[in-house]
């Protein structure tokens, strides 16, 4: 079953172009880390904003980097359905473990529409498909009932990444799909009472900065130690907050280029981060023990 820590990597940029050589380097240190996964180009990886072909390539390169030491859940997700058939098949013959689907977008399509979409999707493919609902950004939730539906009428769907903010849902979603079925946190901060409440893990965004750690406290939620989970994610929480100050992915990736490790470079309609809220980030950084006090 899938579970653990995956992590929803982001897409460095040099010069308006795929950076390559970083990319290789930020999958590196999740292995380091020890997650259990990468997801490119999903919200995180400015997956808008990528063409079919830059979409294609990042998730080509990160299954020839992970090399089976880390699972790769591709983002293939759209509001087209022909779209997210294309790229899904892309990223089967490229080597992707399994797909991550957004909810359509934009369109906001009747929960019947959502079940044929998704039911479309997965008779295209062999790869389990990770659902993802994230209403504040798409307009629609996938409705538990919905998600119900679909696991039922092919096993291709194989669990949901929540990201609504509700740990009730998670609790209907449990009730509902049982326990062998995949729920993932799509919000670090509510990792821990996500999982306390039926969660298998995390697609996190604060693993690209904190892969250890990230790693660590599922792992220790999910092997009975919940005073040493807590303990991590106070100590972090402050950066899981602050890591959405801004539109994901602008407060990481610029996160990222302070540590050195990226250029702080974005796709419009993303823009850098504020000075006012660069100043709070930084502070963070240096109050969890990521960035060094000058």
């Amino acid at each position: 079953m899938l579970c653990g820590t995956y992590t929803a990597i982001v897409t460095p940029f040099r010069n308006g172009k795929f950076d390559a050589a970083a990319f290789k380097l930020l999958i590196r240190a999740q292995v380091r880390g020890g997650v259990d996964g990468i997801v490119p180009v999903g919200t995180t990886g400015e997956s808008p904003t990528l063409d079919y072909k830059e979409h294609i390539e990042v998730i080509g390169r990160a299954v020839e980097e992970a090399a089976g030491r880390l699972r790769v859940m591709a983002g293939t997700g759209g509001n087209s359905t022909s779209e997210a058939v294309y790229l899904t098949q892309e990223a089967e013959k490229a080597g992707a473990d399994s797909s991550l689907q957004v909810a359509p977008y934009y369109n906001k399509p009747t929960q019947e529409g959502l079940f044929q979409h998704f039911l479309e999707i997965s008779r295209a493919t062999k790869l389990p498909l990770i659902l993802y609902s994230v209403p504040s950004r798409c307009g629609v939730e996938i409705g538990v009932e919905t998600v119900r539906r679909l696991a039922v009428a092919t096993p291709r769907i194989a669990g949901i990444k929540e990201a609504g903010g509700n740990a009730d849902r998670v609790s209907q979603l449990r009730a509902a799909l049982g326990p062998r079925f995949a729920i993932f946190s799509g919000d670090d901060s509510l990792t821990l009472p996500f999982m306390a409440v039926g969660a298998d893990g995390v697609i996190s965004v604060a693993s690209n900065i904190i892969p250890r750690e990230v790693a660590r406290m599922v792992k220790a939620f999910r092997g009975g130690d919940a005073a040493a989970a807590r303990k991590i994610h106070e100590r972090f929480y402050p950066l899981f907050k602050d890591l959405f100050i801004e539109s994901n992915p602008i407060p990481v990736k610029a996160a990222l280029a302070m540590m050195g490790v990226i250029a702080e470079e974005y796709r419009l309609p993303l823009t850098p981060l504020t000075a006012k809220d660069r100043e709070i980030l930084q502070a963070t950084l240096r109050q969890c023990g990521v960035l060094r006090h000058d």
